[in-house]
């Protein structure tokens, strides 16, 4: 077919404005010789798309694209049946990424550009967490916590960096070469948002982008229900600091823009975020929300946090707290007014605290366990384990600051944790082991899941 053409329906495609199934059977109609505007007029007169400017804009990109070349990909040869196919939930379920990866030698830098987004794109429709491009590799995506291949095409190192760098400015592109590590946010809509990490290792280049929700969901919805009004006392305080933690990939980040989120709706504050690099924009709707990213606006977590003292701040959001310094001026905010969330990377309480503490040097333990004592509001560790029905169930331990909490963090008896949130049910406190536990008993998991992620021996012995 015509360039033009193709483009039109690689672009309504991505705009959703019809259906493979429905681009197909305007070009039985029509043939494959059918002109630009026969198609899009054809699409009109079958009742195939409503949305007539839109489908006007998408002709006249098309037309513009076609000039440079057909798309990297052929819009029709997407499997229609995929689009269709239900999931055991009878959800429809989108078609798995594709992309000619073998082509990319061939194509022109705007043909591997307009790839990259459509691909990404994709990626996300499709329910995929990552996508990973690496030198030496095939490239796969992470759905669920399990890879998959999208093609058994192995990539060169210089197709990788093409594809790679086909997205970047050219400044990104100069920072990237000359200090081999890069990390940015990618924006290809006001909803298509990715966080993106750049590095070279033996092979070559390598690529991994982290799909950004379109939206942010309340904290109910991601798997809080049961420990709602523990989180909703936690966010009601005018001071203090709050921990959420969890290993990579826990979702961390959307339980963290969650908050935010709620705080925004039901607050007058000023909110100030510091991130590497920003991933959920927070549009101010009860507050005023001021989001810096590391790099493009401060030097780093510290310097945005000494900042933000002098900014009028009542709630900071830290990204990230993983040195002494950022740590060290955390505390302080929590100490003198501020309302402090951030974010580390620990596994359950008593490690957080024990991260948090060991940090500084001896001769400040007995001052900063103190500062800690009286600051701490709540710490949230979280999992995501696989489900039994193909998703992702969450796991969660929360620990409440209570008189007995505070008590063990002042004299340093962190081993006492375990045995003080057991007695601190009623007061919302809950265990990874009991929650994983429960999780199983109500078959949201398997036993294997639950035996991986259980520590205690009188649970794991009651799991079959």
């Amino acid at each position: 077919m015509n360039n033009d053409t193709l483009w039109l329906v690689r672009l309504g495609l991505d705009q959703n404005l019809f259906t493979v199934t429905q681009a197909q059977a305007v070009r039985a109609a029509l043939g494959d010789g059918a002109e630009l505007m026969d198609f899009a007029q054809k699409l009109i007169d079958d009742g195939l798309v409503h949305d007539i400017e839109t489908l006007e804009k998408v002709a006249g990109l098309a037309m513009n694209k076609a000039a440079k070349g057909p798309p990297a990909d052929d819009p029709f040869a997407d499997e229609a049946p995929a689009e269709s196919a239900e999931s055991a939930t009878g959800r429809l379920v989108a078609p798995q990424p594709r992309f000619a990866f073998e082509k990319v030698a061939t194509m022109t830098d705007d043909q591997v550009a307009d790839g990259m987004r459509t691909l990404l794109k994709d990626c996300a429709r499709f329910g995929a967490s990552d996508l990973h491009l690496s030198t030496g590799a095939r490239p796969f995506i992470r759905k669920n916590r399990a890879l998959s291949y999208l093609s058994e095409h192995v990539l060169t190192a210089s197709d990788t960096l093409r594809l790679n760098l086909a997205l970047m400015a050219g400044h990104q592109r100069e920072i990237f070469l000359e200090k081999k590590d890069y990390d940015y946010a990618l924006a290809l809509s006001g909803t298509d948002r990715y966080r993106v990490n750049l590095m070279f290792h033996k092979n070559g280049a390598a690529g991994a982008y982290r799909m950004v929700p379109d939206k942010v969901r309340n904290l109910a919805d991601l798997g809080f229900a049961k420990h709602y009004e523990t989180l909703m006392k936690m966010l009601s305080y005018h001071n203090g600091l709050i921990l959420i933690t969890g290993p990579v990939g826990s979702g961390k980040t959307t339980t963290l823009a969650s908050m935010v989120a709620h705080l925004n709706e039901t607050r007058t504050d000023h909110i100030i975020t510091v991130e590497d690099p920003i991933e959920v924009v927070q549009p101010a709707k009860g507050c005023n929300v001021t989001q810096r990213e590391v790099g493009p606006h401060t030097r780093s977590f510290f310097s945005a946090l000494k900042g933000a003292l002098r900014e009028d701040p009542d709630i900071i959001v830290i990204g990230e707290l993983r040195d002494l310094e950022t740590i060290e001026m955390a505390i302080s905010a929590s100490e003198t007014g501020h309302l402090v969330i951030g974010t580390m990377h620990t596994s359950d309480a008593a490690t957080t605290l024990n991260r948090l503490l060991d940090v500084f040097p001896p001769s400040q333990q007995t001052q900063i366990r103190a500062s800690v004592a009286e600051s701490l509001r709540g710490i949230v560790c979280q999992r995501l384990l696989p489900a039994t029905d193909g998703h992702l169930a969450l796991a969660c331990e929360i620990l409440v600051s209570n008189t007995a909490i505070q008590n063990l963090i002042r004299e340093g008896k962190s081993a006492g944790l375990r045995n003080t949130m057991e007695t601190g049910v009623k007061e919302g406190m809950c265990l990874m082991d009991n929650v994983v536990f429960g999780l199983w008993q109500e078959k949201r998991i398997s036993a294997e899941v639950a035996q991986a992620n259980i520590v205690n021996r009188v649970l794991k012995q009651k799991i079959s």
